[in-house]
């Protein structure tokens, strides 16, 4: 009699349960929309924050300082007449043979060869080359100054390495450009003995690399390494200054006095020093003409080595 009363009850009594229970699945499930939905914007301010990040990181990495030289002398004007009187005084040419260049604003060279002939006493031969290089600030590749660096460290050990080369020395020098080395050496070229200098020099952006050489030949008298060392020094200098005055007179051509190549004794130091001395007092002449054709016959001459 009393269990269908019971059974009514129990039922009853699950059905209020499960309807109790269905808010709070309902609840629960608006609250796990509500959850998803706040990830989502937080993940959206998140990955807008990171792009942000990324897009001001790309505009730093673009920016590299600006180069200081926007522009480059011409190489066959650089050097005053009376250093090529003192260098190459008796080259047929005087105002240069211009080397050729597929972009004159970032690159050039002018050479000049002198063959001092004596006859039976044998000749004073004489080459000399000077090469310019710019450097733009680039994005990927670094800052124009960075870049020079590179450039002047590279032409030092192109130098130190030249083929059958012999008795290679390489000394820092100071007070002409930010760096400048001088690399010297002997080369052998048909019996013949060529006392090699190349003195390479950076100002900002820009690298100067000055190729000089002499030998005595049928005979004459091999000249001073020391002299010849001094020589492409000073060339080096003027050519320096020429681009610091093509941009206006910014930069550091010259800060000081500079440390003279040693000579090969103390005499020809000592007489070379008192010319150098007197050669600074003395200002630049006119400039040479403009400059003429390819520089090839000059390199085939000489027993040095001529890099661009």
């Amino acid at each position: 009699m009393h269990r269908p009363a019971q059974r009514k009850r129990q039922l009853r009594s699950r059905l209020l349960v499960c309807a109790a229970a269905v808010p709070v699945i309902l609840v629960a499930g608006c609250s796990s929309d509500s959850g998803s939905d706040s990830g989502s914007d937080a993940s959206k301010k998140d990955s807008g924050a990171k792009a942000s990040a990324s897009a001001k990181s790309g505009d730093e990495s673009e920016s590299v300082e600006k180069a200081a030289y926007a522009k480059l002398p011409e190489p066959c004007d650089v050097l005053s007449k009376k250093t090529l009187e003192d260098l190459v005084p008796q080259a047929k040419d005087k105002s240069g043979k211009a080397g050729t260049s597929s972009d004159t604003a970032l690159r050039g060279s002018c050479s000049w060869d002198s063959l001092d002939n004596n006859g039976v006493d044998g000749s004073q031969f004489r080459w000399l080359r000077v090469s310019l290089m710019r450097f733009e600030s680039d994005a990927s590749l670094g800052s124009g100054a960075k870049r020079a660096q590179d450039s002047f460290a590279k032409q030092v050990a192109d130098a130190q390495a030249t083929k059958d080369a012999k008795n290679v020395k390489a000394e820092p020098v100071q007070g002409v450009g930010e760096q400048a080395t001088l690399v010297r050496y002997d080369l052998k070229k048909d019996k013949d003995t060529f006392k090699q200098q190349t003195f390479v020099t950076r100002v900002e952006n820009a690298v100067i690399t000055v190729d000089f050489n002499g030998a005595g030949l049928a005979g004459d008298k091999t000249p001073d390494a020391g002299k010849l060392g001094k020589d492409a020094q000073k060339a080096a200098k003027e050519a320096a200054d020429a681009v610091v005055a093509a941009n206006g007179g910014g930069g550091k051509a010259s800060s000081g006095a500079s440390e003279k190549p040693k000579t090969d004794d103390k005499k020809s130091d000592d007489k070379n020093s008192e010319d150098a001395k007197s050669d600074d007092k003395k200002s630049d002449d006119a400039k040479s003409d403009d400059a003429t054709s390819d520089d090839s016959d000059a390199k085939k001459k000489s027993g040095g080595s001529s890099k661009s």
